[in-house]
């Protein structure tokens, strides 16, 4: 499977949960989950998105070491992130509070990771092909 379709797969499950959140927070009245849901949102939905097209749009090599570190970087910490978050915020189980806060923590500087192999992506693959003149 290509980056930007297994990118855009994870999104659209991400924005899918999104939703979800928002239609339950909407409706029973709390917002409680707005950290959440927002999180769930931007890095989910936009930012997987956002990398998605990129490697839609730009050639990127699917044997890249680079990119298969950023894309799959870019999911784990995602997930890790939001469940963190989810973990730590609502204390939905009976865990130890050093646990919910380091998985945060590793959730976290994963994706902080991953957006800034990213900036290596974009700078070695993403180069401006176009045929056009400059103005």
């Amino acid at each position: 499977m290509s980056y930007h379709v297994l990118l855009v797969r994870t999104a659209a499950i991400f924005g899918f949960i999104g939703a979800m959140m928002g239609s339950h927070m909407a409706g029973a009245g709390s917002y409680a989950f707005r950290p959440i849901h927002a999180h769930i949102l931007v890095v989910g939905w936009l930012s997987l998105f956002a990398f998605a097209a990129f490697y839609r749009m730009y050639s990127v090599p699917r044997k890249s070491k680079l990119a298969g570190a950023h894309v799959w970087s870019a999911i784990i910490g995602t997930i890790g992130l939001t469940s963190g978050m989810w973990l730590y915020t609502v204390k939905p189980f009976d865990l130890p509070e050093t646990f919910t806060t380091v998985f945060y923590i590793v959730g976290g500087t994963i994706l902080l990771i991953s957006f800034l192999l990213f900036v290596f992506v974009a700078f070695k693959y993403g180069k401006d092909n176009s045929k056009t003149p400059e103005m």
